[in-house]
């Protein structure tokens, strides 16, 4: 795991910022966002889940800007195992969301 810190980092879907930080983990290449540093216009809850052997289950979000949803395209770990404490209270984009430094 690594941070940004200090580092601005983006989260964009169809032109919206859904988050910025200079304080996200990196797991496996994916920047965990605080989850005060998204914006929850954007997410709307899913039933969606799934589980690493190492971090736990994972829940979803669907990403909403507008009129387009993006299924499942943001998660987080509500329980994260220990080895993967750093990203409790935090929360990651994939599917399309361009994720990088804030410019």
């Amino acid at each position: 795991m690594s941070t940004s810190e200090g580092i601005p980092v983006r989260a964009v879907w169809n032109g919206a910022t859904l988050a910025e930080s200079d304080r996200t983990v990196v797991v496996e290449g994916n920047h965990y966002f605080p989850a005060d540093a998204v914006d929850p216009a954007v997410l709307r809850a899913s039933d969606r889940t799934s589980v690493c052997p190492w971090k736990g289950t994972a829940s979803y979000h669907d990403v909403v800007v507008g009129d387009d949803v993006n299924p499942g395209a943001a998660w987080y770990y509500p329980e994260p195992r220990a080895a993967a404490g750093e990203i409790r209270d935090r929360i990651a984009f994939w599917k399309g969301v361009t994720v990088g430094p804030a410019t």
